[in-house]
């Protein structure tokens, strides 16, 4: 399976940076794993409702673009989606390998959240709960639980 992490920002803190390396090294037994970084629209810190729309907008055409391709099964992450376990997100993936969906696409938005049209894009919407993480950090989260999802699939440990 091709996964791809498409997210919204250049990633700088090491410490993230070095996470999600670990994580991605680890999947490579499991799938081939590709984080596309998009770039974020630079806005002032108060914007107005529709400066906001604008923003998400651009963004969302830049996410939009950078999906591999129309056969691409997408899953936005949203603070509204759908809240899945560990083995719930694993039992997502498999189906979708079982049934012929080979790409997947993982959808990290901005600090103001997706634009719309990621959003009907999207086959599924996913959430980690209701609280607030900043979009960095979203991005070491899932790429464990991607790889947490693979070793859950095999029967492996997957608790340490």
């Amino acid at each position: 399976m091709f996964i791809q992490i498409i997210a919204v920002g250049k990633l700088k803190e090491k410490y993230l940076v070095a996470g999600i390396a670990e994580y991605v090294k680890r999947m490579t037994p499991y799938a081939k794993l590709q984080i596309v970084e998009v770039a974020e629209e630079k806005a002032p810190e108060r914007l107005s409702a529709a400066e906001e729309a604008q923003v998400k907008q651009r963004e969302g055409e830049r996410i939009l673009a950078a999906i591999k391709s129309d056969d691409t099964h997408v899953i936005a992450l949203a603070i509204e989606g759908e809240t899945w376990s560990s083995e719930e997100l694993a039992r997502h993936v498999e189906l979708l390998g079982t049934y012929g969906r080979s790409q997947l696409a993982f959808i990290i938005g901005g600090s103001l959240g997706l634009d719309d049209a990621v959003l009907r894009r999207a086959a599924s919407k996913l959430s980690f709960g209701r609280i607030t993480l900043p979009h960095q950090l979203m991005r070491l989260v899932l790429v464990e639980q991607v790889y947490r999802a693979y070793r859950i699939m095999r029967g492996e440990p997957y608790h340490k």
